[in-house]
């Protein structure tokens, strides 16, 4: 299903890394780009908060503080077609968010987009980006429940029990 075209490039202070993957159920190509908090771009940090105030404020109707400063912490993971920001994630080295885990959060699909495989595609670049960026190791997530499925098909498993967080049903998932 991977198509890679990817490029690396490095300037001094800066590693960005695109590649792109053919998506079979759409027909589209989705640019993937990953980068430091202090790399983004306004526009960029723009739509990546939009997005995720789109999905997890307004769509989940759960009102929180995204911007929790994790994110100068993180690499961001942005998918692009053509000008449209439809996936991101952000990516933390071992030990940030958990500790003797890399760990993936604020994974978002925007809504316009969905049904066409993006989740699916957002999180396997994403598992691609922590081992290029930290090595191999295992992963540990905070997954909304009702998205057990989709993470197990990814290759995670539920590490513990059901817990609150923002009114939502989450559970610890773990990818060895």
């Amino acid at each position: 299903m991977q198509n890679k075209l990817g490029i690396a490039y490095y300037n001094c202070k800066r590693v960005c890394f695109i590649t792109k993957f053919g998506s079979m159920q759409s027909n589209s190509s989705i640019k993937w780009v990953t980068k430091t908090f202090k790399d983004l771009t306004t526009d960029e940090l723009y739509a990546m908060l939009r997005l995720r105030s789109e999905v997890f404020v307004v769509e989940q109707n759960c009102v929180f503080l995204d911007t929790d400063n994790n994110d100068q912490k993180a690499y961001h993971t942005l998918g692009w077609m053509g000008e449209d920001l439809v996936a991101t994630t952000r990516l933390f080295e071992k030990d940030i968010m958990y500790e003797g885990y890399q760990s993936i959060g604020r994974v978002v699909s925007s809504p316009a987009y969905r049904g066409k495989g993006i989740g699916k595609e957002l999180m396997q670049y994403s598992l691609q980006e922590c081992e290029r960026l930290f090595g191999k190791g295992p992963i540990k997530i905070g997954a909304q429940l009702y998205l057990k499925k989709f993470y197990s098909e990814q290759g995670f498993e539920q590490a513990g029990d059901v817990y609150l967080e923002d009114d939502i049903d989450h559970i610890p998932m773990i990818r060895k």
